[in-house]
This record gives C-alpha cells, structure tokens and sequence, in this order.
C-alpha cells in the first residue's frame, strides 16, 4: 500500500506518553481544545464552536464520545472525524485520526493540516507546551505551520 493512498480518507497515527484519559480530555473537553488547536472552543447542544488561529470559525457536529476511546465529529465540508485512544500498554496512548471524506479541493491542506494538529497535541498534553503562534499574521494561510 502507499503513503495515504486512499482517496476517501486522511489516516495519521501518533505515539503519546499520556494517558487514553488524558489525551480523550484534550480532544472532548473545550479547555482541552484550547490548549493545542483552537484560540476559542465553546461546546453547546453537541455542536462545537471553534475559533482558529486565524479568525475563522467553524461549528463542528460531536457525532460520538464515548470517554476514552473514541470522539467524532462531523468537520469541514461534511467529512466524518474519528480519534481513537488506545492504551499502550505502558501507560501512554496510542491515538488515530481518521478524516472520511474529506473535501476533494482540500485534501492536500487537510493531509498536512492533520499532522500539525496532532504534534500540538503531542507537544501540549505531553510537554505542556503550546507550539501555536497565537498571531493572526502568522497563521496557515500566510504559510506558517500553525494550527
């Protein structure tokens, strides 16, 4: 098989030294959210809304949580969201992401999008660090690597 050969979906993994519980909070949980991928994140009636680093805004569906293995969300362009935590057996977590029809046009930011996303987590949930610029000027569209 090649590198992310599948049309219909965007798979990427990573390794953490956390906790499932730990990492599901960064992903289910506003304040969570906070701390890696979005300036804003305010959860109501099972739709979130995000403020990005850039201003833009987008209200993302929860479609599942079921705390610690598995949150979806319905995403841009009406693509379907999956991270799953599972235990490594070492105390740390081993975390998919799985984008399923993601839209056609965006497909390569999406690809790319996806691994600054999880080394964020990686860096905030592990590290506790914020690797964001929290710079309007600085941000994805102007070709900073900047979730």
């Amino acid at each position: 098989m090649t590198f992310q050969s599948d049309p219909r979906a965007i798979r990427w993994r990573v390794h953490l030294r956390s906790a499932p519980e730990r990492v599901f909070a960064m992903l289910a949980t506003d304040d969570g959210r906070r701390r890696f991928w979005a300036e804003a994140s305010e959860e109501r009636d099972g739709v979130i809304h995000f403020e990005f680093p850039d201003g833009s805004r987008w209200a993302a569906r929860v479609l599942e949580c079921l705390a610690p293995e598995r949150f979806v969300l319905e995403y841009y362009g009406g693509s379907r969201v999956t991270f799953t935590c599972t235990a490594d057996r070492r105390g740390g977590t081993d975390l998919q992401v799985v984008e399923q029809d993601p839209p056609r046009f965006e497909r390569e930011e999406s690809l790319a999008g996806w691994v600054s996303v999880l080394l964020a987590l990686k860096a905030a949930v592990d590290h506790g660090v914020d690797l964001r610029n929290h710079d309007r000027a600085r941000c994805w569209a102007q070709g900073y690597v900047d979730n």
